[in-house]
């Protein structure tokens, strides 16, 4: 198990994923929101959510132009992790409005989504 697994943020993003068979990012017509990473040098992060409330609160002020968009999980698993794992890209798990949150690697996500039933 990879180092976030038991950590309770990652966790829920793990159980609701599971759950609603969906994820959300923030996007801007065909942009989508990446940030540098907090805990890593030269790498980026794309923040995900469970929920759509979640996503929503972070539209405002410099991401006043994004909205959420709902992503069907099987999408999220089988094309985006292979991409950002591929691009070196990691993900932040329900970032809360301080925008903390697990980073984590896609190969983490995949691993827990596989092992939650």
């Amino acid at each position: 198990m990879g180092e976030f697994s038991h950590d309770p943020v990652f966790q829920g993003f793990i159980a609701d994923a599971k759950t609603h068979a969906v994820v959300y990012v923030l996007a801007n017509g065909e942009d989508l929101l990446v940030v540098e990473s907090v805990d890593f040098e030269d790498t980026d992060v794309m923040p995900v959510w469970s929920t759509k409330e979640a996503a929503q609160a972070h539209c405002s002020e410099e991401w006043s132009e994004y909205h959420p968009e709902a992503v069907p999980l099987d999408v999220f698993v089988e094309g985006w992790l292979q991409e950002m794992y591929d691009d070196g890209v990691l993900i932040g798990t329900n970032w809360d409005e301080q925008l903390n949150g697990p980073e984590v690697e896609p190969r983490e996500i995949l691993e827990a989504l596989a092992l939650v039933q």
